[in-house]
């Protein structure tokens, strides 16, 4: 409210409008003041009042989240208040995708019944098979997935009611069951194999391992290591704040469309090469490399502003991303049991000279998850258009959790941003005949 006795009270912002001489009191809370109280700082009475201008909200908190905090000047990432590194040492992908959407870490009998549930969904209908049989044989396979998730909301009517908790968690078990299998069919028509259905009897990441890889044979086993590092990369990637993909998720849900036609939107958002297509662009970059004494060279042109360094520096860390520490360790396992990779040895040699290089550290470019993840991908043996689907596949999860959480926030309301209108003012129409 303006502040017409200039007296001030604690936990608000005084500002004032130098247009105008008036100044006014806002409140503050969890060091944010409310956009709409803004709108009392008006020159004239019947003025708009004023807004806040943020291009790609770059400060500007569009909700309150219980789920996933991030520190990125200390690089700190915890979900639930639980810190990522014990999650990925000690967790399993099920039992952080049940802490994301439901607040707590569940018990032996709530796990056993959650994990039953998911895998009891893993089976597509028929008619999904067969329409992603429709798609041209060199699809990428993350349309394939965008498209097949926004088609599943024409199988299960009972999804449009979004406020009806039985209905959305029945969503919740069939989104996380079958988008593995979806996943599994892309890839599979991708390299031209027939569909192989899920083992529900397996583990969630070595039942995607099994349905991308199974050719009948007579001794086959999914490799312990390889749904291991898959489990934990999918942990790492399950949720982080409010990113593009996961502000799409809850944009689209603020009109209460259905959780597969928000999911089709945020996975779309992710197929962007700005969002989950730069581990692809660290591959990309490292094979141009080719070898480790190509990199003094190569630094000398990152310095000299010819390119960026990919998998370095991030939007929110200005530390190192705690997820890049972890993923370290996995790809070194991953290597070591599918075979040294040359790729790894420039990686380390550049990581090594980034955290010695002032040119580096000034400018706090840190290498971040998507760094390690392609090396690791790339040694399981997954084309390099399956890198987004895979991270879709661990982000699912958080995009649940947060369109629950936006649903049930009596605070939200349909999504809705102001503009800064630039263009002409009023003008009169030309008939054809006049203009030019």
């Amino acid at each position: 409210m303006e502040n017409e006795d200039n007296a001030v009270t604690e936990d608000t912002l005084t500002i004032t409008d130098n247009r105008t001489g008036r100044t006014y009191e806002i409140a503050v809370q969890n060091d944010t003041i409310r956009a709409l109280d803004l709108r009392q700082i008006k020159v004239h009475d019947d003025d708009f009042g004023m807004m806040s201008y943020d291009p790609a909200y770059t400060n500007t908190a569009s909700c309150s989240s219980r789920i996933t905090f991030v520190d990125g000047d200390k690089g700190v990432l915890r979900y639930r208040g639980y810190p990522i590194e014990q999650l990925a040492e000690q967790s399993s992908f099920l039992e952080v995708a049940y802490l994301l959407i439901y607040g707590e870490l569940p018990d032996a009998a709530q796990l056993e019944h959650w994990e039953e549930r998911v895998m009891h969904h893993t089976f597509v209908h028929e008619n999904l098979a067969k329409l992603m049989q429709s798609f041209r044989y060199d699809a990428h396979p993350m349309g394939m997935l965008i498209g097949t998730i926004a088609a599943m909301s024409t199988l299960h009517a009972d999804s449009k009611d979004v406020h009806d908790e039985k209905s959305r968690q029945k969503q919740i078990w069939r989104i996380l069951g079958k988008l593995p299998t979806v996943a599994a069919f892309a890839y599979r028509r991708r390299i031209g194999r027939p569909y192989n259905y899920p083992d529900s009897s397996l583990a969630y990441t070595a039942n995607l391992l099994y349905m991308m890889d199974y050719m009948n044979q007579s001794d086959y086993q999914v490799n312990p290591v390889r749904a291991k590092a898959l489990d934990v990369l999918f942990i790492l990637h399950a949720d982080h704040e409010q990113n593009c993909s996961t502000s799409v998720m809850r944009g689209i849900g603020s009109s209460h469309a259905d959780p597969y036609s928000a999911m089709a939107g945020a996975a779309a958002a992710l197929y962007g090469p700005l969002h989950g297509g730069a581990n692809e662009a660290v591959l990309r970059m490292l094979n141009e490399i080719s070898t480790v004494k190509n990199i003094p060279a190569y630094i000398e042109k990152v310095k000299a502003g010819e390119f960026r360094l990919m998998g370095f520096g991030h939007r929110v860390y200005k530390n190192y991303d705690p997820r890049a520490r972890i993923i370290k360790k996995v790809a070194e396992d991953v290597l070591a049991e599918t075979g040294r990779n040359s790729l790894l040895d420039i990686a380390l040699e550049l990581e090594r000279i980034a955290l010695e290089d002032e040119y580096f550290l000034s400018r706090r470019l840190y290498p971040n998850v998507d760094f390690y993840s392609g090396i690791i991908y790339q040694a399981m043996g997954f084309p390099v258009d399956m890198f987004p689907v895979l991270f879709a596949l661990g982000r699912a999860p958080g995009w649940l959790a947060q369109w629950l959480e936006f649903i049930d926030d009596p605070e939200q309301r349909i999504a809705r941003p102001r503009q800064v209108f630039a263009g002409p003012e009023q003008r009169d129409y030309l008939p054809l005949a006049q203009r030019g």
